[in-house]
């Protein structure tokens, strides 16, 4: 494969359609660190095609699939603080003269405790919903990783399969508010491990919204745009 000025578009193109072998793609990643006239034409490219992703409606998942997902997540056990667990033993006096005052204290103590419970169970169930949840596949239809996005600047991911990234790469998250605004970055992967994310000031996230996931070159993409491969790719769902 030869690499010129005049052919770059085409050879943009056929890489991000993944019309190259496992070398010739190989070979594009490489040369994309360092030209960056290729990296801009790769990023051109995929917002080109981006029809092609966004004009497909999304496929409903099984519930066989949704239940093996749930049986690869961790179990949460953390539970909800209870008002016995947070609430005062009302002492005893010693004497019967003050009893009374014992009992004002261990009211305003329980009224307080309640107050504070309250408030702790309305502010964790508050952080904890997500807006919306996407399933990334593979090319294959193989699930890989699960997108919670808060819809606060703030984006989970969970990685449900090692994934083979080389020393000089890093797994970056993406996600398609519009295409008027185009692909935006949540993020990178450090060491392909599930993190959660901060990326940009976004829109609240859509149903059917676009996430992928891209091995692009150290420290993300030089163009603020996908460049490298997809490494798996999913339509987002609003959370019941």
């Amino acid at each position: 494969m030869k690499l010129s000025a005049d052919n770059l578009s085409h050879i943009a193109d056929e890489y991000v359609l993944g019309l190259f072998s496992e070398a010739e793609a190989a070979e594009v990643e490489n040369e994309i660190e360092r030209n960056s006239a290729l990296a801009n034409a790769v990023a051109e490219a995929r917002e080109r095609f981006l029809p092609l992703d966004t004009n497909i409606d999304a496929a409903e998942v099984s519930p066989v699939l949704w239940d093996a997902i749930a049986t690869r997540l961790p179990e949460q056990t953390a539970a909800e603080p209870s008002i016995a667990s947070v609430s005062p033993r009302i002492p005893m006096a010693g004497n019967d003269n003050s009893r009374a005052g014992w009992r004002a204290t261990a009211i305003s103590a329980i009224a307080a405790s309640l107050i504070l419970a309250v408030g702790l169970v309305w502010s964790m169930a508050r952080v904890a919903e997500p807006l919306v949840v996407a399933v990334l596949l593979n090319e294959a239809g193989e699930v890989q990783a699960v997108v919670e996005d808060f819809g606060n600047d703030t984006a989970s991911i969970r990685l449900l399969t090692d994934f083979d990234v080389p020393e000089d790469r890093t797994m970056q998250v993406w996600t398609l508010p519009s295409r008027e605004m185009g692909p935006m970055s949540l993020g990178l992967l450090e060491d392909a491990h599930s993190a959660r994310l901060s990326g940009s000031a976004l829109p609240k996230p859509q149903d059917a919204q676009l996430y992928e996931i891209t091995l692009e070159q150290a420290g993300g993409s030089p163009t603020g745009r996908p460049t490298g491969p997809i490494l798996a790719k999913g339509f987002a769902k609003l959370a019941r």
